[in-house]
């Protein structure tokens, strides 16, 4: 049997895609989104999570990510419908996958209280050779009260999965480090692959730093972090959503 090289690297991307049907003039979507093939070849992930996309953006990203399969998708869903998706490479099988709303039905379109948006986690276990992943993506909603639960439900679900596979999450919470959500998920053992060198994600199409760091990526088990970055350059004049992608590169430690 061919084993998982220990040595190699796995690279793990969180991108808020900017919802397609927004009025974003010479930013939306027909424009832009061109620079998500380069952005994706540039940096050649083997998971990207993806908050904030539609079903025609859903389409287009798995035309142009030939080399990936996906899932996350709800079908059928509204025309407006904003999926949570994770793409990954080929070579990595999907085990199992599981969908929930982030409220106290979590089966069941609907949202907690004081959330503005039903919002939603998508889990995958992952296997590639000799290795497992469990990869996560959600998108937390605003108030404080409400993404420390949002953090909460994020760690009973996880509970359906096997003790002792390396986990990575990512998504937007809305929230910086400081926040109860994240320390939520620090007490439960994860860790933030950018710890200490935090800078904002959201620049709202202008290049310039304009909020805090609320794109996250967490891991636990047995993984190193590599390197961390936040991805500000624009790819052909272009930037692919009003978030700034972010890339952790991990190691396998056993």
């Amino acid at each position: 049997m061919t084993h998982f090289n220990p040595n190699s690297e796995t690279a793990i991307m969180s991108v808020n895609l900017r919802f397609g049907l927004a009025d974003d003039g010479e930013n939306a979507w027909e424009n832009r989104c061109k620079a998500f093939p380069l952005l994706f070849q540039h940096n050649k992930p083997d998971f990207i999570g993806m908050q904030e996309a539609n079903n025609f953006q859903t389409r287009y990203l798995a035309q142009h990510l030939s080399g990936y399969r996906f899932i996350g998708v709800r079908n059928p869903s509204p025309a407006t419908w904003q999926n949570n998706l994770i793409f990954y490479k080929r070579e990595w099988t999907c085990l199992s996958k599981h969908h929930f709303f982030l409220s106290e039905t979590p089966h069941e379109m609907s949202k907690l209280e004081g959330s503005r948006w039903p919002r939603q986690c998508v889990m995958g276990h992952f296997g590639f050779q000799n290795r497992e992943l469990v990869v996560i993506t959600t998108h937390f909603d605003f108030e404080a009260k409400v993404q420390k639960r949002s953090a909460e439900l994020v760690l009973e679900f996880l509970e359906q999965f096997p003790k002792g596979i390396p986990v990575v999450l990512t998504g937007d919470f809305n929230a910086p480090p400081e926040s109860s959500a994240h320390q939520t998920f620090r007490a439960k053992g994860f860790r933030d692959s950018f710890s200490g060198s935090h800078s904002s994600t959201f620049h709202g199409f202008t290049g310039d730093d304009l909020g805090e760091h609320i794109d996250w990526i967490l891991y636990k088990g047995h993984l190193e972090v590599a390197s961390s970055r936040v991805i500000k350059r624009s790819f052909d004049g272009v930037y692919p959503s009003d978030h700034y992608p972010i890339l952790s590169r991990f190691r396998w430690v056993c």
